[in-house]
């Protein structure tokens, strides 16, 4: 009889991966810009896939910012419907991730950008274990009440450039209100990812870390 001192460990998990949907213009990318600092600064070892339609541009822009390793940001070009490559086959984000995971064993953590363009967009469970929605205000203040697939069925749903409002004739806090109620309270994080203010940034990597690292956050 094997004894339990014997038996061989179980396999370390691998990083949680977590999906950043939305449509074009949202402002995904500059999201994931600003979280990167905060979860370096709280050592949560991190690594990006991109997706674009047939193109590499929002991969550049991560390796070229200084943000991170290069070597940690790796591009998926969709060739066809964005949709496709994170949800009913997403055979390559998958590859590209255990792709990452194979390189850097350290990791806790891999972000997942669709390239979705429009309000239709979903992740497979296959790919991720938890993913977000961001819609920005510029989109008008109607968003919420169309109801897409991404707002309705996301872990979380991010109102993003929420200092923009002012300037597209939107109430920001109405907009903010108007999706929690349609997602019947299910998370909603309003933020501003770029300027001399950042708002709502640190929540959103708060339920990040919550939700699939695990960890306690500082209240």
């Amino acid at each position: 009889m094997t004894r339990i001192s014997e038996m061989p460990d179980s396999p370390a998990p691998g990083p949680a991966r977590v999906g950043i949907g939305g449509p074009v213009g949202s402002g995904k990318t500059a999201l994931i810009e600003a979280l990167i600092p905060i979860f370096v600064e709280r050592g949560v070892e991190l690594a990006v896939v991109t997706n674009d339609l047939v193109t590499k541009e929002d991969a550049r822009r991560l390796q070229a910012g200084g943000l991170i390793d290069p070597r940690r940001v790796v591009a998926v070009e969709a060739g066809a419907c964005p949709h496709t490559v994170i949800r009913e086959d997403p055979t390559l984000n998958i590859a590209a991730a255990d792709d990452l995971e194979a390189r850097f064993p350290g990791l806790d953590l891999i972000l997942i950008e669709s390239g979705g363009d429009n309000l239709a967009s979903t992740f497979s469970l296959d790919l991720v274990d938890w993913w977000m929605f961001v819609i920005d205000v510029g989109q008008g203040d109607d968003i919420p009440r169309k109801r897409g697939p991404g707002i309705m069925l996301c872990d979380l749903l991010v109102v993003n450039k929420l200092d923009l409002a002012p300037h597209v004739f939107v109430d920001a806090q109405a907009i903010l209100a108007e999706a929690r109620e349609v997602r019947a309270g299910t998370p909603v994080i309003g933020c501003r990812c770029k300027g001399a203010q950042i708002e709502g940034v640190a929540e959103i990597a708060d339920a990040i870390m919550r939700a699939v690292l695990f960890r306690q956050v500082a209240a």
